[in-house]
Parts: C-alpha cells; structure tokens; sequence
C-alpha cells in the first residue's frame, strides 16, 4: 500500500520516573516525552516517542515537526527520498540538535506507517524478525552513595535482568570504587555491571579512574569525557583494559564513521533520535558490521528492540520503563530480555487517558 502524507501531530507530556536519575549533570525525576503521529490520507497512523530531556527541548523539537509537516504534507510515505529532500531545505538552518531529533522522529514514525500498513511487526519489515533481545536495566542507579545505590541495583536485577547499568562521576575516586563494589557484592558476579561517566570526566582523570576501575568487574565505561573527542576516547580505548562505550550523541551515521575510523570505542551504542531514526541506524548497523562493531541502543527501546534484531552485531538493549505509564502494551521483559512484540508497526500504542493526565502544553 502506498501512503500519503497528511498531517504530523504531537504532544508533550511529562511521565513521572519509577527511579530518580542523578547524573554528574543533573538529577531528572520526571521524563519529558514527546509523542510523535503520523497521519496518511489512507487512515494508517504511523507513531514513536522522542525524550525531550527539558520541556523546552520538546517545544523546540514539535515547533520543527510543525515545519516538516507544512513541507511534506501531500508526499509519499519513502523515509530515505523524503528524508534527503527535507535535509535540503534545512541545510542553511543545520540538521543538528533538535532538528536532527525532530527529523529522527518523523523517519521513525514514517517506518512504523510502513510497517502498520504492511500488517508487519517493524523488525519484519526490515528483513528480520521478532525475537529476545538482551537487555539492561537502565533505570535510576544515579548518584547517591554506596548503599542507595546497592540497594536500587538490587530492586533493579530482581525481575530477572541480568545486566544493569550505574553512573558514577562521584568527586573522588575512591567514591566511584567503592559505589561499584558495593553494588557488585549485592548483586553477585553473575551479573553484568555498566559504568557511566555522562562525560564527567577530563583525558588524564578518565585514564586515573579506568585503570582503578579495571578490577572491579565492570562490563563497559560509557563516556568517561567528552563524546566528541575522538582522539582522547581513543587513546582511553588502547590503553584500558576495560571496553569503552560511546555512541548516544553520534549526529548521524556519518559522525559514527569518524568515531570508529580512529577507534574511539570498543562498542557503539547509537541513540535512535540522534542517529537518523530507523533509516540512519540501519545504515549505523551496516557500518558497525562492517567494523565488526558490537552495537547496542540508547533509549527508545521499544523502537530499538525492532532495531537490534535487525542489527548483525545486535549487543544490548538498554532498557527504561519512561514510557510505559502512556503506552496501552509497555515492551515485556523475560528472563532479562526484551520480547519484541509480533504486532504490526513497533507496537505502539498511546494509553488516551494517561496522555492527557500528563500532558503540558
């Protein structure tokens, strides 16, 4: 079936966390969300969510879904040649920041139209299918001290998972070493435990902080300094024993090929409303393969469900309950993994009551 654009809707809403998120930036108790239509004129809608990280960030980003709807409305539903054409006309402007988001998600939601109308699950569609996807639990573990943090972790791993994630950033070292102990002899070691820095740190400290970190067991460290040096993430990536991980501010899959092309990580984790949407992780994945790249997801995850399953080196899913109190069907986990769902589209579904409990304007 072919579909035509008629219209972009959105809404803001702002969800309650399940868990604080205390970060070396910021403490965030509240997810602000922007929910993204797409409307044909067939009746197919096609739908996705985007984190607006600050309530502003979500005007922004709708103000410029506003504009790509005026452009589109009336075009086909083809993400790729739609999305170049659009990237023309905000060349002068810059697809950066919240035009880049704004783009993902209307690539994103115009994939989930396809796949609705295709009566496929997303994955399907992408010339995979439906299965279990590792997981993390990526919720709360901010910073908090040593036995908070222990005992969040504790609550975090007992529904099954098998891998979870704290951030750490503390003042000193000594408090990082002592939070990941703490957390590690509560959870066991038969859990895989993530550490992220949010970019806390500066080149020297980073390498202080990771050789120190090496003995405790840690699966990955996520952006120990600024995502964008490349030259300084790759030095920390030859000379620790311990993985980096970068990926969740990758602006498109052109900045992920520059990343990995002087060896800034060890793994990738690209972020779905950074990266292009559906069509620019795809091209993400191919790249990653072509590396031999383990790749993993930031957020969204019950969009990135559907994409890891159609990722050749699919590593984790990291996974957030934001959206569950406005979903109808939030994505199961079992067992420590994402059950992608075999419903046409990526299975979302908006809860209409909750919507405009939560909404602000």
């Amino acid at each position: 079936m072919t579909l035509t654009l008629r219209a972009v809707r959105t809404i803001s809403v702002e969800v309650p966390m399940t868990y604080a998120l205390g970060t070396s930036a910021a403490t965030v108790r509240a997810a602000p969300l922007l929910l993204v239509d797409v409307e044909t004129e067939e009746g197919v809608t096609g739908r996705t969510w985007l984190f607006g990280y600050r309530r502003s960030g979500c005007r922004a980003i709708a103000a410029v879904l506003e504009d790509i709807a005026a452009m589109a409305k009336g075009e086909t539903v083809a993400p790729l040649p739609l999305g170049m054409k659009l990237e023309r006309r905000f060349a002068l402007l810059g697809v950066v920041g919240p035009v880049r988001m704004a783009f993902s998600g209307f690539d994103a939601a115009m994939w989930d139209a396809l796949a609705v109308a295709a009566g496929q699950p997303l994955a399907t569609l992408l010339g995979a299918a439906p299965r279990r996807i590792p997981a993390y639990n990526s919720n709360g573990l901010g910073l908090m001290g040593a036995g908070a943090v222990a005992d969040e972790a504790e609550k975090l791993v007992a529904p099954g998972f098998k891998a979870v994630k704290l951030r750490l950033g503390y003042p000193t070292l000594e408090e990082d070493v002592a939070v990941a102990r703490a957390v590690r002899k509560r959870i066991g070691d038969g859990i895989a435990l993530m550490a992220d820095y949010n970019q806390a740190l500066g080149a020297v400290e980073a390498q202080r902080r990771g050789r120190a970190l090496e003995a405790e067991g840690l699966y990955w460290l996520e952006e120990p300094i600024r995502h964008d040096d490349y030259t300084g993430n790759a030095a920390l990536a030859r000379e620790l024993a311990l993985p980096v991980q970068i990926g969740e501010n990758f602006d498109g899959p052109k900045a992920m090929a520059e990343a990995l092309a002087v060896g800034a990580c060890d793994y990738v984790m690209p972020d779905l409303a950074r990266i292009g949407g559906v069509t620019g992780w795809m091209q993400a994945a191919g790249i990653a393969a072509a590396r031999g790249i383990a790749m993993s997801s930031h957020l969204f995850p019950e969009v990135s469900a559907h994409l890891l399953a159609a990722t050749p080196t699919c590593h984790f899913l990291e996974y957030v309950d934001w959206a569950n109190p406005i979903l109808q069907e939030p994505l199961a986990i079992e067992n420590g993994e994402a059950v992608v769902p075999d419903r046409p589209g990526s299975g979302l579904l908006w809860d209409q009551d909750a919507v405009k409990r939560y909404r602000f304007d």
